[in-house]
């Protein structure tokens, strides 16, 4: 069977509908996420509970940043251990941006299960001595996460000046924003959606564009143009755009259904066994394969309980024990809840 190259295109368009999905909602997320600066903080080492509840709270926030939060917390003690197990089986990475894209009920559900399983596995384990013992010994660190003073992000005198002299950056970023504004718009992309979800993400994109238009200079350039465009947007758009080519052709030159559906077992243990990469990107193959109704939401959800997207790497690097530790108790979780799901047939 030959490559359709009109079969791409529709690859294609699928993918820059996910990524400026993505990439519109991190904007927005990174502006709150400054912009609440010191919340977090106030009582929130006082009460392991609180501790359970918030943590859960920043992993299920879609992207890195509430679990770049989570280790920023842990290695100043601010969390136990169990509060960074609870949001490291929380989060989904940046993959809670495309499940929202592709399956938004399934994907509210998934997040509203894995936050609630986060929270009981993260009591567990800190009554486990051994395992509640591992941040005692943490040294502080200076894991910088937006420590600079608040932003003044919308000023009137600023915001004359972004329009009549932007800089490059402010200039690049608008037209990005403008041209997948447009594109939804106009039906180019996310032509085949349901009305309300078309009308969201329009709603997202329109607030991302006041947020690049109003925002100075300093905060445009170090979280919006230095984090997520060179960060994370073209490793998104490269890991999706390569995942649905392959599970699109694979299903046309090879009978996945039938495979994954003889071997459902080995899928559950792979799924896991992957979300051991501390990396966004391996997950999105079974977030495809979910969408296209091959596999169960039990290997969905134990994939997600497993991965953490990239939330993990600063951790890796300030403590392999605690990386592992925390890797061995979500593996093993995920065994749990996925394992008894798929046994129940769910």
């Amino acid at each position: 069977m030959s490559i359709n190259f009109w079969e791409i295109i529709g690859v294609l368009k699928h993918t820059l509908m996910i990524t400026g999905f993505v990439f519109v909602m991190m904007l927005v997320i990174e502006y709150v996420n400054v912009q609440t600066k010191g919340l977090w903080q106030t009582n929130i080492s006082q009460s392991r509970w609180k501790q359970y509840f918030f943590a859960a709270f920043l992993g299920a926030i879609p992207g890195c940043l509430g679990a770049f939060t989570a280790v920023a917390l842990y290695s100043h003690r601010l969390i136990s251990f169990g509060a960074i197990v609870t949001a490291m089986i929380a989060t989904s990475g940046d993959e809670a941006f495309i499940m929202l894209a592709m399956f938004p009920a399934e994907a509210i559900w998934l997040t509203i299960l894995i936050f609630v399983v986060g929270i009981g596995a993260g009591y567990l384990a800190d009554q486990i001595s051994f395992l509640a013992k591992f941040g005692e010994k943490f040294a502080e660190n200076s894991f910088p996460i937006h420590e600079e003073e608040k932003c003044e992000c919308f000023s009137k005198e600023k915001f004359i000046g972004n329009i009549t002299k932007p800089s490059l950056y402010r200039i690049g970023l608008i037209a990005i924003v403008l041209l997948f504004l447009i594109a939804v718009s106009s039906g180019m992309l996310a032509a085949n959606a349901k009305f309300w979800i078309k009308i969201t993400i329009i709603a997202v994109v329109s607030i991302s564009l006041f947020i690049v238009i109003t925002v100075p200079e300093h905060f445009l350039k170090e979280h919006l143009w230095d984090h997520i465009v060179k960060i994370h947007i073209l490793r998104i758009f490269l890991w999706t755009f390569g995942t649905l080519l392959v599970v699109h052709y694979s299903m046309e030159f090879v009978d996945l259904n039938s495979l994954v559906a003889n071997n459902m077992l080995l899928v559950l243990l792979l799924a896991v066994a992957i979300g051991v990469i501390p990396e966004s990107g391996p997950h999105l193959i079974f977030v495809t394969l979910f969408a296209a109704g091959t596999i169960p939401f039990s290997i969905l959800l134990a994939s997600s309980i497993s991965q953490d997207g990239h939330g993990m790497l600063p951790l890796f690097a300030e403590s392999k024990r605690s990386f592992l530790a925390v890797k061995i108790v979500n593996i093993i979780v995920a065994l749990i809840i996925g394992g008894f799901g798929f046994l129940v047939g769910y």
